[in-house]
Formats: C-alpha cells, structure tokens, sequence
C-alpha cells in the first residue's frame, strides 16, 4: 500500500486554490500600497488636539480614519492568507509581520481620536450628531459616546492603557504552560503503536471505541493539570482579579456589566440563559441514559460522551459533490442566495485542500473589498469536511451579504451575531441530510448523534460554562478567595447540577475548569449558546415556512454592525432578551434525542 503523503503547494492545481486577485494582482501591487499607506500615517498628527474644533474638523478625521483602516484592513487580508497558505514560506511571513506592524503603528496614532469625541461637550456633540453632515457616522459615534460615563481622564486612561500588557500575565502564564510546558506523555494503541497525548487527539482518544483507551486518556491527561492545579488556579485567579480592576476602574456595578457593555447586552439575557437552561434539563438527562445504554454500560463517565453511539459509519463526498449538497441544503434561502455562494464555493472564494505547511482547521475572512474568503483542509472520507464547508458558508454569505448593502462604517457584525448564520447553515445541513438517507438508519443514527452532540456542547457545556464564570466573578467581587478549592469546588457543583446523577463526576473533572483558555477572556463563551439557540430558532422558521421567515433571515444578514446586535436579531425574527428562543432550542434537541432513540431500535 502507497502511503498517503502531504503535497507540497505548488502541486496543488490552481482551481483547487482560492483567487487573490481581487486584492492585489500580485505581491508588488501589495507593496505598493503599504508604502503609500506608511506615508499617510502622520495625517493623524493633523488632527490630534483637534476634533472639537469644528464639525468639519470632527468629520474629517472620522473620514480619514475610516479610509486608512479600509485600505489597511485590504493590507491585512492579502498577507494573512498568503501566510495561511505556507507557515514555512518566509517571504509571506514577512509580509505577514509587516502588516500586523502597520496595522499597529496605526491603532497607536489614532488612539487619541475617541478620548477626543468623549470630550467634546454633550450639547456640542448633540448638535454635530443632528447634523445632516455627520448622518453616516451617527451610529458610529452613538457607539463611541456610549462609554462617556466609563471613561477617566486623559492621565488615567493613560495609565490603564499601561497597565494592560503587565495585565496580560496571568493569560500568558497559562498559555505558556499549557500550550508549550504541559506533557500528557504517550498513549500504546495496539493498531497504532505509541502515541503522543496532546491537545490535539485528546477528544480523538475519547471516540476510541474501547472504553479501556478512553479511560486511560482522560486520566492521563488530566494528570498533567493536576500535577499544576495550584499554578493554573493562581493564574486564573489572576485573570479574574484583572477583570474586577478594569470593571472598578471604569465605573461600571460588575465585571459582567463591563463585559456585556460594548453589545449593549442586559444581564437578563444572560441570566435567563443560564435559567432557562438549567430548569429544562430534562432532555440532556434522557439523552445521557440513552447514550449509556446504548453504549452497554453500567455508568457514564465523561469519557464516554464523546465516542459515536453509532460508529463505522462509511462516508464519501468530493469537494464537488458536498457544494452541491450544501446548495441543496440551503434551498430554503432562495435563489439569489445560493447561486451567489455556488459561484463562489466553485471558483475563486475556497482554498480547498491540505498542503504542506498549511494552516491547519478552517475559517471565513475577508474585507470589505474582497471576496469573502474560506480556507479549508477538505476530506472527502470525512462528514465533518462538509458540515465545516456549510459552516464557513455561513459566515461568508453573512460577510458577502453585509459588505454589498452597508458602508465601510458598518459592515463589521459582532461576535454575538457571528456565530448564528453559520449554525443556521448546519441546522438546514443535517435536516437535509436526515431526508436524503431516510432508508438508511445507520447513517440517519449517526447524523442525529452528530447533531445532538454539537448541539449538547454548545448549548449545555457553554451555558454551564458561563455559569462557572459569573459565579467565580461574584466570589471575586464579593472578596471571597479564589483558592484551588473554591475553583474546583465551584465547578464540581456546576457538574452535579448540569449533569445530576445522570453522569458519574470523576474527581479529575473539577479540574476542566483549569484548562478552558476562553475563561481568560471573560464573559464570551455565553455567546456560543446565546448563537446557536437564535440560529435552531431562525432555521425551524424558515424550514418551517413560517411567512416571510425567509425574508426576514436574509434581511438580518445584510446589517452587518448596523445596529446593536440584539436589534439585529430581533428583525431577523428572534427576541432573545426572552427566554423563548433558548427553551425553543432545548425543545428541538429534545425532539432530536427521541429521533434518534427510535432510528436506533430499527438497526
């Protein structure tokens, strides 16, 4: 037997790439810009001091700035995808840190233009906002007014923008040792041989079928964190403490006040997350018995939650078969939508295949005057390679679709929104895909697992996750001690409540909350349920054909930051400061769980 090798780039045939051209017909175009770009830089000394001066004044540095960070944004783009292409290419690596460096020198320079707008007076800046000249930046400048009351004095903000690299510690020292100084040592698969334990194949070695390697897996690696558990608990204590300094520093009641400002994201809808998820358990608790004796065991460990209930299970799609699957799948959304994202996924917007040096993954980028490109490491043999294609479809369409009806200003959408056209497209992808195999069991068994897996991380695992962080700020805000023990003992009881007798809590578990990276950036994993509970709402409408569903879902993707994102989500049809929409998701993993358990007795 051949053995299957990595190509190198250049053996990679040019349709199977993605096509640049659209930012720069080659790499001396790209130069040419970023030196005209150098030499604009100290325009932003001709406003410094000066933004109150006058509306024109306020309006021509506004202008000035959003046309230096387009064009550097077009800078970026180019340098960060030929660098994806090949880590080891070095001419691209240096294009890469040549733009990051410029990019930077630029946020540095126009640092003092939002102190400046916070200080012109409010009756001033009421006039120039009422203003028909300043009628495009009117939300922009909302959002920056917005934080007049956190705000401190020029010398203060000075020294808190000090302060937030010595702030970084506590995350760096955690990604340091984790990523670099952290060993799990070597796992003996008798098919395989010796294998390193790593991040990477962690969740491989939990889908081992042998509960045996699952269970050796699990204690091994959490092992390591165990053999550091009063390092990482300092570490994150630390970070915690960061959090409060800031939200105290800024005036704001809590660290989740802080955190949800920016969105302008009330804690209710945090809260009823939280709530609604824990008093809807039911569900999880069905599946997780499901799961168990499915699997033939006594009990569920956690290390039995992640192995394929229905395993062995053949797949075999071509990138050009699983375009036009996903078409298929998105039907729904009309014409005007999938034939511009067919053109797309077939020519120029997808770097298809895996090469030597390659970013490893998958992601959706671009910029306002760009394609909106995907980089993929498509398997054929492998269905999470599609679900990952409709995935980063999602976010690209959402891209494409806010750049074409909305200024340079506003066709960012936030982290909130982001998530939710991407799982929109998996949702419409799996019912799809469970109409098309409906005489196949096997297959249906294994998609319903799949979905209900993912849905189980993102909703269940993510809001219990939250829950960890408000609970652990609470402790810090209230001076309580953050020790090892108020850490671990904090998450065991999260995992009693979120998993109830339904799950055995191995003692190595309460030290999951010393590995979650995301806990260093406070207050954003709620997102990812808050995302995907809005997207199974949007989706079951317009599968559902509810009236102008439809309309309403491509309408929302075309408003890229034009609004705050709940009023975003509202006209796309979704209220989530209710409740409603996550019990709605619950509901719909609820309807997926007895699907699946009778898809299962017909094997």
């Amino acid at each position: 037997m051949t053995a299957r090798t990595i190509p190198d780039r250049s053996a990679i045939p040019q349709e199977h790439k993605w096509d640049l051209t659209p930012l720069f017909g080659d790499d001396t175009a790209w130069q040419a810009l970023y030196d005209r770009l150098e030499s604009e830089l100290s325009g932003y000394d001709t406003f410094r001091g000066r933004l109150g001066e006058s509306l024109e004044t306020l309006k021509a540095a506004v202008t000035f700035d959003l046309d230096l960070s387009r064009r550097l944004e077009r800078l970026y783009t180019y340098a960060h995808l030929k660098n994806d292409e090949d880590k080891s290419n070095q001419v691209y690596l240096a294009m890469y840190q040549r733009a990051v460096s410029i990019y930077t020198r630029a946020s540095e320079l126009s640092s003092f233009m939002r102190p400046e707008i916070m200080a012109i007076p409010e009756e001033t800046m009421q006039a120039y906002r009422d203003s028909a000249d300043l009628a495009d930046y009117r939300f922009h400048l909302e959002k920056i007014l917005r934080h007049r009351p956190h705000t401190l004095t020029g010398p203060m903000e000075e020294m808190l923008a000090m302060s937030r690299e010595m702030a970084q510690t506590a995350s760096q020292v955690f990604g340091q040792l984790d990523n670099v100084d952290l060993s799990f040592g070597t796992i003996t698969d008798e098919a395989k041989g010796d294998i390193e334990l790593s991040h990477g194949n962690f969740t491989t070695f939990l889908q081992h079928p042998e509960r045996d390697m699952r269970r050796k897996a699990f204690f091994q690696y959490y092992a390591a964190y165990e053999n550091h558990r009063n390092t990482i608990a300092a570490a994150l204590a630390g970070s915690v403490k960061a959090d409060l300094f800031y939200a105290r520093s800024r005036n704001h009641p809590t660290c989740r006040d802080a955190a949800l400002f920016g969105d302008d994201i009330p804690l209710a809808v945090y809260d009823n997350l939280l709530d609604t998820v824990k008093t809807n358990q039911a569900p999880l608790f069905a599946y997780l018995d499901f799961r168990r004796e499915a699997l033939g065991l006594e009990d569920l460990h956690f290390y039995d939650t992640y192995v394929p209930i229905v395993g062995d299970v053949s797949f075999d799609m071509p990138y050009e078969e699983a375009v036009a699957t996903c078409i298929e799948a998105l039907a729904p959304l009309g014409t005007a939508y999938t034939s511009v994202l067919e053109k797309g996924l077939s020519g120029g917007w997808v770097d298809r295949y895996e090469n030597r040096g390659k970013r490893s993954e998958a992601y959706s980028s671009g910029c306002y005057d760009s394609p909106p490109y995907i980089l993929l490491n498509y398997d054929r043999e492998n269905i999470n390679s599609l679900y990952t294609l409709i995935h980063e479809a999602g976010h690209s369409m959402h891209s494409h679709l806010s750049c074409r009806n909305q200024p340079y200003v506003y066709h960012g959408y936030t982290i909130f929104v982001a998530e939710v056209a991407s799982t929109f497209n998996e949702t419409l992808l799996s019912a799809h895909l469970l109409k098309r195999y409906r005489d196949d069991a096997r297959m249906r068994a294994y998609i319903l697992n799949r979905e209900i897996d993912n849905i189980r991380g993102t909703l269940f695992r993510q809001t219990m996750f939250a829950e960890f962080e408000r609970r652990v700020h609470a402790m810090a805000e209230a001076h309580e001690p953050l020790t090892l023990q108020a850490l671990t003992g904090t998450y065991r009881e999260l995992l009693e409540i979120h998993f109830g007798d339904h799950l055995v809590i191995d003692e190595a578990l309460t030290l999951e909350c010393l590995r979650i990276p995301h806990f260093y950036s406070a207050f954003y994993v709620y997102k990812y349920a808050t995302g995907i509970s809005a997207a199974i709402a949007l989706a079951n409408r317009v599968m559902g054909g509810e009236e102008g569903a439809c309309e309403d879902y491509l309408r929302f993707l075309t408003l890229g930051g034009s609004r705050f994102p709940l009023d975003e989500l509202a006209e796309a049809g979704v209220d989530m400061r209710s409740p409603e929409p996550v019990a709605q998701a619950i509901t719909h993993f609820g309807r997926l769980v007895e699907d699946l358990k009778e898809t299962y007795r017909a094997l």
